[in-house]
């Protein structure tokens, strides 16, 4: 009989805990200790026990126990994900216990600008404080994709670099089929290498395609492509020069200089964006073989010596009117990326058949 009523009494407060606990579970939590959200990590195989011990530590529940027998009664406690979450002020258990199962990890962001070379995006993941592990060797110059990738805390900055890279192959892939006829290259990795060029001369996504045109022009006619960026590339692998390029350095023979050397350098100069690879493989129609800086942010295109003379005179023009006399300005035959020194008039012009392809689709 004594047995009977203790075990009444203990159904009846288990029955009361129980109540206790639901009525609980949707009640507002406490406060954040600052701004709106608790930042909390759960570790990876972390138990249901400490779990509720760490969110009661962190502030973000009152009781560890009483979220501990809730999870448990609601079968939640072995579907708790490993993250880094961020828990609002005041949620109710129940709030928290849908964020933990269904993973909403922070989201982390690494950006890669365009232009950047491969030894820069290796090192801006080295710096990242968030990624993990070691960034191993820097990747094969020109192989990434410079964008924004969002990750998650564990992430590690190999797996981060292996995903630009797979990211660019597949853009890469994408694009390939529907390129334009007859371009004057082959192999994917030579339009990555043209592609680095256009994105180094041009910050304006509008007038990639038609300094594309202009190069791919070049190409064709075996025409040198005669641009900056591949020299100071061969200079310091593509960090700032901090100065003008020197006549002699314009002069010297080495494997980037694409003022001695026919064609493509021998590598990409820089990691180019969507745009670029895009302006690469369908470039403008256009018979331009020149262009010069407008002194608006812009270029002027020539397809005649003739005309570059004068869009080069225009920006000569436009530097004395807004220059200081007190600059120093190195007299290299050069405005703005590109040269004044006139090519071989000699050269051929576009044959007519080369100038009606149109663009594959």
């Amino acid at each position: 009989m004594k047995l009977a009523l203790v075990l009444v009494i203990l159904v009846a407060i288990a029955a009361g805990v129980v109540e206790w606990a639901n009525a609980a579970w949707d009640v507002a939590g406490p406060p954040a200790a600052k701004g709106t959200q608790t930042v909390v990590l759960i570790p990876p195989g972390s138990r249901t026990h400490a779990v509720a011990g760490l969110l009661e530590h962190q502030g973000v529940i009152r009781l560890g126990q009483v979220f501990e027998l809730d999870l448990r009664l609601r079968g939640l406690s072995g579907k708790i994900k490993a993250g880094e979450y961020a828990v609002p002020s005041r949620a109710s258990m129940a709030a928290i216990a849908k964020i933990l199962v269904d993973g909403k990890s922070i989201q982390h962001k690494f950006t890669a600008a365009e232009g950047l070379t491969s030894d820069m995006i290796w090192k801006l993941a080295g710096a990242d404080p968030v990624l993990a592990g070691d960034a191993g060797p820097v990747p094969q110059e020109g192989s990434l994709l410079p964008e924004t990738y969002l990750f998650t805390r564990g992430e590690t900055r190999i797996h981060l670099l292996d995903k630009m890279a797979k990211a660019q192959q597949a853009y890469l892939n994408q694009l390939w089929p529907g390129r334009a006829q007859d371009l004057p290259f082959h192999t994917m990795r030579e339009a990555v290498i043209l592609a680095s060029i256009v994105e180094k001369e041009t910050s304006l996504p509008e007038e990639r395609r038609h300094i594309a045109a202009v190069f791919v022009n070049r190409l064709r006619i075996g025409m040198r492509l005669q641009t900056d960026p591949t020299v100071i590339y061969g200079l310091t692998h593509g960090y700032p020069l901090g100065r003008g390029i020197r006549q002699s350095e314009l002069d010297r023979a080495t494997p980037y200089n694409t003022y001695v050397i026919a064609g493509l350098p021998p590598r990409p100069i820089c990691n180019p964006g969507k745009d670029s690879l895009a302006a690469v493989l369908g470039p403008e129609q256009s018979d331009d073989l020149f262009f010069v800086a407008s002194g608006h942010g812009g270029h002027l295109f020539a397809a005649t010596i003739s005309q570059q003379a004068r869009n080069v005179a225009a920006y000569r023009a436009f530097e004395r009117g807004v220059v200081p006399e007190s600059r120093q300005v190195e007299n290299n035959g050069r405005a703005d990326g590109a040269a004044i020194t006139v090519l071989d008039p000699s050269l051929p012009r576009l044959p007519p058949a080369v100038r009606r392809k149109k663009v594959r689709h």
